[in-house]
Protein backbone atom coordinates (compact mmCIF):
# COMPACT_ATOMS: atom_id res chain seq x y z
CA UNK A 1 0.00 0.00 0.00
CA UNK A 2 3.08 2.07 0.57
CA UNK A 3 4.44 1.74 -2.58
CA UNK A 4 1.16 3.08 -4.36
CA UNK A 5 0.98 6.22 -2.43
CA UNK A 6 4.51 6.72 -3.24
CA UNK A 7 3.83 6.11 -6.65
CA UNK A 8 0.60 8.34 -6.56
CA UNK A 9 2.68 11.38 -5.47
CA UNK A 10 5.57 10.66 -7.87
CA UNK A 11 3.13 11.01 -10.58
CA UNK A 12 1.18 13.90 -9.10
CA UNK A 13 3.82 15.84 -8.32
CA UNK A 14 7.34 15.05 -9.54
CA UNK A 15 6.73 13.51 -12.79
CA UNK A 16 3.39 15.26 -13.84
CA UNK A 17 2.57 14.57 -17.28
CA UNK A 18 2.20 18.58 -18.09
CA UNK A 19 4.60 20.59 -16.33
CA UNK A 20 7.39 17.66 -16.03
CA UNK A 21 6.80 15.45 -19.33
CA UNK A 22 5.17 18.10 -21.47
CA UNK A 23 2.48 15.76 -22.73
CA UNK A 24 -1.18 17.39 -23.22
CA UNK A 25 0.29 21.34 -23.52
CA UNK A 26 -2.42 22.17 -26.14
CA UNK A 27 -5.75 21.63 -23.79
CA UNK A 28 -3.54 23.04 -20.72
CA UNK A 29 -3.17 26.12 -22.69
CA UNK A 30 -6.77 26.14 -24.98
CA UNK A 31 -8.89 25.32 -21.41
CA UNK A 32 -6.69 27.10 -18.78
CA UNK A 33 -7.85 30.78 -19.37
CA UNK A 34 -11.37 29.90 -17.00
CA UNK A 35 -11.34 28.26 -14.23
CA UNK A 36 -14.76 26.81 -14.63
CA UNK A 37 -13.37 25.38 -18.00
CA UNK A 38 -10.05 24.32 -16.28
CA UNK A 39 -12.11 22.25 -14.07
CA UNK A 40 -14.61 20.59 -16.52
CA UNK A 41 -11.55 19.54 -18.39
CA UNK A 42 -10.12 17.86 -15.29
CA UNK A 43 -12.59 15.69 -14.15
CA UNK A 44 -12.88 14.57 -18.06
CA UNK A 45 -9.44 13.52 -18.15
CA UNK A 46 -9.66 11.94 -14.60
CA UNK A 47 -12.55 10.18 -16.02
CA UNK A 48 -11.59 9.05 -19.25
CA UNK A 49 -7.74 8.56 -18.59
CA UNK A 50 -8.51 6.32 -15.74
CA UNK A 51 -10.87 3.95 -18.07
CA UNK A 52 -7.84 4.34 -20.76
CA UNK A 53 -5.16 2.73 -18.57
CA UNK A 54 -7.81 0.13 -17.59
CA UNK A 55 -8.35 -0.75 -21.43
CA UNK A 56 -4.80 -0.53 -22.65
CA UNK A 57 -3.04 -2.49 -20.12
CA UNK A 58 -5.89 -5.09 -20.80
CA UNK A 59 -5.65 -4.68 -24.85
CA UNK A 60 -1.43 -4.87 -24.20
CA UNK A 61 -1.72 -7.66 -22.02
CA UNK A 62 -4.39 -10.21 -22.98
CA UNK A 63 -4.18 -9.69 -26.94
CA UNK A 64 -1.17 -7.47 -28.03
CA UNK A 65 1.29 -9.31 -25.90
CA UNK A 66 0.00 -12.93 -26.79
CA UNK A 67 -0.22 -12.58 -30.00
CA UNK A 68 3.28 -10.98 -30.55
CA UNK A 69 1.03 -7.72 -32.16
CA UNK A 70 3.60 -4.97 -30.19
CA UNK A 71 4.43 -3.03 -33.03
CA UNK A 72 0.87 -2.36 -33.44
CA UNK A 73 0.50 -0.59 -29.98
CA UNK A 74 0.23 3.11 -30.80
CA UNK A 75 -2.22 2.02 -33.06
CA UNK A 76 -4.43 0.14 -30.93
CA UNK A 77 -4.48 2.54 -28.28
CA UNK A 78 -5.45 5.45 -30.06
CA UNK A 79 -8.40 3.36 -31.45
CA UNK A 80 -9.14 1.94 -28.10
CA UNK A 81 -9.02 6.05 -26.58
CA UNK A 82 -11.20 7.57 -29.34
CA UNK A 83 -13.47 4.37 -29.26
CA UNK A 84 -13.72 5.24 -25.18
CA UNK A 85 -14.01 8.72 -25.44
CA UNK A 86 -17.08 8.34 -28.33
CA UNK A 87 -19.04 5.22 -26.57
CA UNK A 88 -18.14 7.51 -23.15
CA UNK A 89 -19.84 10.66 -25.02
CA UNK A 90 -22.88 8.47 -25.63
CA UNK A 91 -23.67 6.64 -22.60
CA UNK A 92 -23.36 10.22 -20.83
CA UNK A 93 -25.66 11.87 -23.76
CA UNK A 94 -28.37 9.11 -22.94
CA UNK A 95 -28.36 8.48 -19.60
CA UNK A 96 -26.71 11.84 -17.49
CA UNK A 97 -27.81 14.69 -19.71
CA UNK A 98 -26.59 16.99 -16.67
CA UNK A 99 -23.02 15.68 -16.66
CA UNK A 100 -22.68 15.60 -20.65
CA UNK A 101 -23.34 19.51 -20.78
CA UNK A 102 -21.23 19.65 -18.18
CA UNK A 103 -18.30 18.06 -19.55
CA UNK A 104 -19.52 19.63 -23.10
CA UNK A 105 -16.52 20.32 -25.67
CA UNK A 106 -13.90 18.80 -22.92
CA UNK A 107 -14.93 15.07 -23.83
CA UNK A 108 -13.99 15.07 -27.94
CA UNK A 109 -10.80 17.39 -27.16
CA UNK A 110 -9.65 14.17 -24.65
CA UNK A 111 -9.54 12.03 -28.23
CA UNK A 112 -6.29 14.57 -29.32
CA UNK A 113 -5.12 15.02 -25.96
CA UNK A 114 -1.39 13.44 -25.93
CA UNK A 115 -1.11 13.06 -22.11
CA UNK A 116 -3.69 10.23 -22.25
CA UNK A 117 -1.79 7.90 -24.78
CA UNK A 118 1.23 9.11 -23.34
CA UNK A 119 0.06 7.74 -19.41
CA UNK A 120 -1.22 4.49 -21.43
CA UNK A 121 2.30 4.29 -23.35
CA UNK A 122 3.98 4.83 -20.32
CA UNK A 123 2.06 2.16 -18.32
CA UNK A 124 2.88 -0.46 -20.59
CA UNK A 125 6.74 0.49 -20.51
CA UNK A 126 7.05 0.76 -16.94
CA UNK A 127 5.77 -2.59 -16.57
CA UNK A 128 3.04 -2.09 -13.82
CA UNK A 129 0.64 -4.28 -12.83
CA UNK A 130 -3.00 -3.99 -13.06
CA UNK A 131 -3.73 -1.97 -9.89
CA UNK A 132 -0.61 0.07 -10.55
CA UNK A 133 -1.84 0.80 -14.03
CA UNK A 134 -5.08 2.20 -12.22
CA UNK A 135 -3.19 4.30 -9.37
CA UNK A 136 -0.87 5.92 -11.95
CA UNK A 137 -3.59 6.79 -14.58
CA UNK A 138 -5.29 8.20 -11.70
CA UNK A 139 -2.46 10.33 -9.59
CA UNK A 140 -1.72 11.20 -13.54
CA UNK A 141 -4.72 12.15 -14.22
CA UNK A 142 -5.12 14.29 -11.00
CA UNK A 143 -1.34 15.52 -11.34
CA UNK A 144 -2.58 17.10 -14.71
CA UNK A 145 -6.22 18.00 -13.23
CA UNK A 146 -3.79 20.05 -10.15
CA UNK A 147 -1.52 21.89 -13.06
CA UNK A 148 -4.17 22.93 -15.16
CA UNK A 149 -6.64 24.62 -12.27
CA UNK A 150 -3.12 25.99 -10.84
CA UNK A 151 -2.52 27.79 -14.20
CA UNK A 152 -6.07 28.82 -14.68
CA UNK A 153 -6.14 30.75 -11.36
CA UNK A 154 -2.86 32.50 -12.45
CA UNK A 155 -4.02 33.39 -15.50
CA UNK A 156 -7.22 34.97 -14.35
CA UNK A 157 -4.97 37.18 -12.46
CA UNK A 158 -2.55 38.19 -15.40
CA UNK A 159 -5.81 39.48 -17.13
CA UNK A 160 -6.02 41.80 -13.97
CA UNK A 161 -2.63 42.61 -14.41
CA UNK A 162 -0.48 45.46 -16.76
CA UNK A 163 1.26 42.82 -19.20
CA UNK A 164 3.93 44.60 -21.67
CA UNK A 165 2.31 44.32 -25.25
CA UNK A 166 4.95 41.91 -26.69
CA UNK A 167 4.23 39.60 -23.63
CA UNK A 168 0.42 39.27 -23.64
CA UNK A 169 -2.12 36.50 -24.64
CA UNK A 170 -0.03 33.29 -25.89
CA UNK A 171 3.24 34.97 -24.90
CA UNK A 172 2.56 35.38 -21.21
CA UNK A 173 1.37 32.01 -21.07
CA UNK A 174 3.84 29.96 -21.78
CA UNK A 175 5.90 32.24 -19.56
CA UNK A 176 3.51 31.73 -16.79
CA UNK A 177 3.57 27.66 -17.78
CA UNK A 178 7.46 27.67 -17.80
CA UNK A 179 7.56 28.99 -14.28
CA UNK A 180 4.98 26.56 -13.20
CA UNK A 181 7.23 23.99 -14.21
CA UNK A 182 10.09 24.97 -12.54
CA UNK A 183 8.18 25.21 -9.17
CA UNK A 184 7.00 21.83 -10.09
CA UNK A 185 10.79 20.65 -10.16
CA UNK A 186 11.39 21.49 -6.89
CA UNK A 187 9.65 18.13 -5.80
CA UNK A 188 12.22 15.89 -7.63
CA UNK A 189 14.46 15.46 -4.75
CA UNK A 190 10.77 14.62 -2.84
CA UNK A 191 10.38 10.55 -4.22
Amino acid sequence: MGDLIVLAISCILVNNILLAQYLGNCPFLGTSKKMETAVGMAMAVVFVLVLAGAITWVTQTYFLNPLKLGYLQTIAFIVVIASLVQFVEMFLKKSIPALYRGLGIFLPLITTNCAVLGVCLINIKEEYTFLETIVTSFAYAVGFGLALILFAGVRERILLARVPKPLQDTSIGLVTAGMLSLAFFAFKGMV
